[in-house]
């Protein structure tokens, strides 16, 4: 061995002790950063890595100066938006529509082997980091982000629609069998494929910035794929810009569908009918004046209260249309929707734009148009689930993320639209003619059901301010996570920034009703498809570049050592000694075979590069793992 070879061996023989070096020396003298194994690195946080945020000009530029455009063609040319928009959507369906499926449906196997493999118990945070919260609160969170405007607008109206105008081939519209089919296919679209997508994208932040100390970026997770350069590198700055717009869009389509549903709310309240959207387009300004107010004032904790007392005031209202609606027939419908669902997993996630142009316009709807959605959400959602998952397990994060929400989730809507179905199927009094032509408009839905329960007069006002406040905080949060990926991941981003994507999204919004007019809900899903198609790839790449930091994670290596150490230990033991013999831990020359580590290149820049500490210029600075510390600070 050389002499520093010699040295270094007896380095790793003193565990424990650390040499004190200048940070040229230290860098350039041992082969390994800070006189660490990368198998015993505890990880990295983000928390405690030396970052300088900046605004994102070029990100913040480019991106709103595209928005800017489009609203002013929106407000110039409205119907050419519609017309382009919709060509654009039906050449996304035909060609390119198999890549959302294949994301619904294969993300989902991927996390669950993820799940089981030896990765699970590798911890979304340091190696001593426990869970930021208790399992019962990281479950109400969990609820949280699946519960908004969307459940209100889509719950009773979705499965109402499938019931009467059933996916092709399927069973028969307004039939017994169609009871079943219509809550399970509402389930597909909401459940466990959806959070299957917002889950890869808050596993990846998550991994990346507690366990891997990177910045929580869309770009982050895939700098194993694009190289370095950071966040300021041109391919980073594309991959965030583009979540950014996907982002903006799905988000601006929740705003579009809660203001007309608002508005619809305020018709039934007040008898009041303004032609067109004109109440819609008021509100969305109203409501995004709130939203401004709430991002500039700093009162985020006074919207989180708000939030949280919705989030009960949605558990009542679920509870509502329980009680006083058709209990005995939503009761026995619970627990077999979610047996069905499960049971016709497969048969719906297999249609397909190859089966006839019928399927294909039912696809472009709904199945296909929800992976988008969801696709466009996952950028906003997967940071929040990422913020509050530190400290789990990968197969606890997994397994709760896709079960808990889903599972609540599947309960609203089996109630909302069971409850819908019901009273169709005994006073036939939401779709007159027994058709789906005849059902009201989407948003009008929710209060034509409610107008069939007791205590309605007392209950729709409520629900108007709950959607109020869904939009304040669901454009309020989106914004701040925007401000996030254009401040270079900057977890306290400056105010002026969050306001700016707001107004971005209520442009939107107010293009996407202009433009569609009586067709707003066919403008939503035009936009959000077209948009999300490119994040679609950028998430399919996430998934390669996560395998490949898990396969040199610490806890993986530790397992390596371990399963060869006790592999070779027996094997030589019952050669030499047969039965009688004990493990013993010492070191083995250069090259012997029997050496745990004999085949692994520990000192490879992809195991030893990442927890390399910098400063905030991304020179190189000495730091102690045993005690947490920046050696120049002592």
């Amino acid at each position: 061995m050389t002499d520093h070879e010699n040295e270094t061996a007896g380095i790793l023989r003193r565990s424990g002790q650390r040499v004190r070096r200048g940070t040229r020396e230290f860098v350039s003298t041992w082969p390994y950063p800070h006189e660490t194994h990368p198998a015993v690195v505890p990880g990295v946080s983000i928390d405690d890595q030396r970052v300088r945020y900046r605004v994102d000009r070029p990100i913040t530029g480019v991106v709103g100066a595209l928005i800017a455009a489009f609203v002013a063609w929106g407000i110039l040319r409205p119907q050419q938006v519609f017309d382009v928009s919709s060509a654009a959507l039906a050449w996304v369906m035909v060609n390119l529509g198999w890549i959302f499926t294949v994301l619904a449906a294969g993300l989902l196997v991927f996390l669950l082997v993820l799940a089981v493999s030896r990765y699970g118990n590798i911890p979304l945070g340091l190696d001593d980091d426990k869970p930021a919260y208790s399992t019962l609160s990281w479950a109400a969170m969990l609820f949280a982000a699946g519960i908004g405007i969307g459940i209100i607008f889509f719950g009773p109206f979705e499965p109402m629609t499938y019931y009467l105008n059933p996916r092709p081939g399927a069973y028969e519209a307004a039939s017994d069998e169609a009871v079943m089919g219509a809550m399970s296919q509402a389930s597909l679209h909401w459940g466990i494929n959806a959070w299957a997508i917002y889950a890869i994208v808050g596993l990846s932040v998550a991994y990346v910035s507690y366990r891997r100390g990177r910045v929580p970026l869309m770009s982050s997770i895939l700098m194993p794929l694009i190289g370095g350069g950071g966040s300021t590198s041109a391919p980073a700055r594309i991959i965030d810009g583009l979540a950014i717009i996907a982002t903006l869009f799905g988000t601006a389509a929740t705003l579009g569908i809660g203001a007309l549903q608002i508005a619809a709310g305020v018709e039934v309240v007040s008898g009041w009918s303004p032609e067109g959207n004109t109440l819609a387009l008021g509100i969305i300004v109203v409501l995004t004046i709130g939203t401004i107010l709430s991002a500039v004032s700093g009162v985020a904790k006074g919207i989180r209260w708000l939030s949280n007392i919705n989030l009960v005031l949605a558990m009542g209202l679920a509870l509502f249309f329980f009680v006083v609606g058709p209990t005995a027939f939503l009761a026995n419908m619970l627990p077999a929707v979610i047996i069905d669902y499960l049971g016709s997993l497969p048969e719906m996630l297999s249609a397909n734009m190859g089966q006839g142009e019928e399927m294909q316009t039912f696809l472009s709807s709904w199945t296909t148009f929800y992976w988008a959605w969801w696709i466009s959400w996952a950028p906003f959602v997967g940071i929040f689930v990422a913020k509050i998952s530190r400290g789990r397990t990968i197969r606890q994060f997994i397994f709760g993320v896709l079960f808990i929400p889903s599972a609540i989730i599947t309960t609203a809507f089996t109630i909302l639209g069971g409850t819908s179905i019901w009273l169709q199927r005994t006073e036939g009094t939401i779709a007159p003619d027994g058709t789906a032509d005849s059902l009201p408009a989407p948003e009008e839905i929710f209060f034509v059901v409610l107008d069939h329960l007791p205590g309605a007069q007392f209950v729709a006002p409520l629900v108007i301010v709950m959607l109020a406040v869904f939009f304040i905080t669901t454009a309020d949060s989106a914004s701040l996570v925007n401000s996030q990926l254009s401040q270079q991941g900057n977890p306290e981003p400056k105010r002026w920034v969050t306001a700016f994507w707001a107004i971005c999204m209520a442009g939107i919004a107010v293009v996407i009703l202009v433009s569609g007019g009586q067709n707003a809900l066919q403008g939503l899903q035009n936009f959000i498809t077209v948009t999300a198609l490119p994040f679609a790839f950028i998430i399919l790449a996430k998934c390669v570049a996560l395998v490949r930091e898990l396969r040199n994670d610490p806890f993986v290596i530790r397992q390596h050592y371990a399963r060869s150490a006790v592999y070779n230990a027996v094997r030589e033991g019952v050669t030499s000694y047969g039965d009688n013999f004990h493990l013993t831990v010492e070191e083995t020359p250069e090259g012997d075979q029997f050496a745990a580590g004999a085949e692994f290149d520990s000192t490879a820049e992809e195991n030893t590069g990442w927890y390399r500490r910098t400063d905030e210029d991304g020179n190189p600075v000495a730091f102690d793992y045993e005690t947490g510390e920046y050696l120049e600070d002592n």
